[in-house]
């Protein structure tokens, strides 16, 4: 396998790893995890690859991650039925306008909250 390719896939794990210890009701931004793994200035490819979790085993619960701002930019990568809005509302966080309401309140940091 070449070099580059294990890079992906670590850096694949680390970032399913991390985005299922996002408790219920909470949300995280792609920033926020690329760096805690290491990887700052890295949150797109977060999003990239987080856009490859639907069908993961275990789920990767990638609905509560969000933008720097709160905003749900990544909604519209969502399989059909499962839209990023409704698996949160389920969760009791509320959301506006594509934006998660009050998201300060409930953001979590892994780099303050994630125990390894």
């Amino acid at each position: 396998m070449p070099q580059q390719d294990v890079k992906v896939d670590v850096f694949q794990r680390d970032v399913f790893e991390l985005t299922r210890a996002i408790p219920f009701g909470r949300v995280t931004s792609y920033g926020a995890i690329a760096r805690s793994i290491g990887a700052a200035g890295a949150s797109r490819r977060v999003g990239w690859v987080l856009n490859t979790s639907f069908e993961a085993v275990p789920p990767v619960p990638a609905h509560r991650v969000v933008n720097r701002k709160g905003l749900l930019t990544g909604r519209m990568h969502f399989p059909e039925g499962h839209s990023m809005e409704a698996q949160l509302e389920a969760e009791g966080i509320e959301v506006t306008d594509h934006g998660v309401v009050n998201f300060e309140a409930v953001f979590w940091d892994p780099q303050v909250e994630w125990l390894d």
